[in-house]
């Protein structure tokens, strides 16, 4: 069980921080502890989930021994482009699922040495690709921005400092 204070990765939306956890009636009129989340960076969506909900994804966010782990592993990961359109997006949207920054890594490593790849051609990568690394940018970064006590902004020279 998460406590207040802790920071979590909700679903594929980003990092949110407990804010309160509470007690309260649920819509059979039984007692449920939820979970009040609140986002780290962007929108003022408060999240409110029961602690037991499976239904989503929740997990505590990288240490930042596990962060700086990840970032020095990043020349060596692998990358998986997919030619047929649907099978990539299909595997792509999997790999968001996930909610694992390995994962995530990866889709953009992926996704980025595609476009550009693309770039050289003239060519651009589909809306699709676009949208899908844009979401795992969002959510890895955010995760290791509180990781590492940076802004989002600042990550991607934060890696390239560190890989180089």
């Amino acid at each position: 069980m998460f406590k207040i204070n802790d920071y979590v990765i909700y679903n594929s939306m980003g990092v949110y921080k407990i804010i309160d956890i509470r007690e309260e009636k649920d819509i059979n009129d039984n007692d449920t502890e939820y979970y009040i989340l609140k986002p780290v960076y962007g929108n003022n969506l408060t999240i409110k989930t029961p602690v037991n909900n499976t239904k989503v994804f929740m997990r505590e966010i990288l240490k930042k021994e596990e962060v700086l782990t990840l970032i020095k592993s990043l020349p060596e990961q692998e990358t998986a482009w997919i030619d047929d359109d649907r099978k990539r997006s299909e595997a792509f949207k999997a790999s968001l699922k996930t909610g694992d920054s390995e994962e995530w890594a990866k889709l953009i490593k992926t996704i980025y040495l595609e476009k550009q790849k693309k770039s050289v051609d003239g060519k651009k990568l589909m809306k699709a690709d676009e949208d899908i690394m844009k979401i795992a940018e969002k959510n890895l970064y955010e995760e290791f921005a509180v990781a590492l006590n940076i802004q989002p902004e600042e990550v991607v020279s934060y890696i390239l400092e560190h890989v180089s």
